[in-house]
């Protein structure tokens, strides 16, 4: 590869800092809300369901919010549905397609762990940054998720 472009000290700085703090604040993040059963992941797609309406998504839609291989979501759906707080309903227009619905005992469960979720976030991340900082990342973060092209509601998320 004569052509490759290695990364700059810099680059390369930023690069691994990004990798750590993504994956630090995904485990402080679970850990605020281990207490409850639940980790950072399914509480990300319980909230996902409570503000969408009817409190449901197409699985093929949802996979694409919370950028994830349809397996993996589907048997992450299928854990939440044993706990009572999804259900998988079939589409009627579409004989294979499914919808991920939030119960009553999901919306429960998403209004009890919201301010701990909230909490943490402020914790682990905004506490340490100015409103400027904070407007800059939302800059850089929004420019970056343009620069991948992200598909359908993925995309609409970073701008809402």
């Amino acid at each position: 590869m004569p052509d490759l472009r290695w990364l700059s000290d810099d680059e390369q700085r930023a690069w691994r800092l990004f990798l750590r703090f993504q994956r630090t604040l995904a485990d402080r993040l679970t850990g605020d809300l281990a207490p409850f059963g639940l980790g950072f992941a399914d509480y990300e797609v319980l909230a996902l369901l409570s503000e969408a309406p009817g409190r449901q998504l197409r699985m093929t839609e949802l996979a694409q919010v919370v950028v994830s291989p349809r397996s993996r979501l589907t048997y992450q759906i299928d854990q939440l549905a044993h706990r009572g707080l999804v259900e998988r309903i079939k589409c009627d227009t579409d004989r294979r397609g499914y919808y991920a619905h939030l119960t009553d005992l999901g919306w429960d469960t998403v209004r009890i762990l919201a301010p701990v979720h909230v909490s943490g976030v402020r914790r682990h991340l905004f506490e340490h940054l100015t409103h400027e900082d904070v407007a800059a990342m939302a800059a850089i973060l929004e420019r970056a998720v343009d620069g991948l092209q992200v598909p359908g509601p993925a995309a609409e998320l970073a701008t809402a």
